[in-house]
């Protein structure tokens, strides 16, 4: 939160138990551009702050990857 957002948001998730997690920002094309957690995370609740301060307004996504589980959700960057 906040979505859309200007330039930073906020990704919250929760594990329920302790897993290496991925999450990477990309762009429409598929190019990445930010890599916004590589870790062995605890189980409990967690959040990461994306800045998009250098990106340009548009579509955005991101994807968290932990153990057998992948999301991808949008984000609409507005300038």
């Amino acid at each position: 939160y906040p979505n859309p957002f200007n330039p930073t948001t906020t990704i919250r998730y929760a594990l329920p138990h302790r897993s290496h997690v991925l999450i990477t920002a990309f762009n429409p094309l598929g190019q990445q551009v930010a890599q916004l957690v590589e870790a062995e995370v605890e189980a409990g609740y967690h959040e990461v702050q994306f800045n998009a301060t250098n990106l340009a307004s548009g579509v955005y996504f991101y994807r968290m990857q932990a153990g057998t589980f992948t999301d991808t959700r949008k984000l609409l960057l507005v300038r």
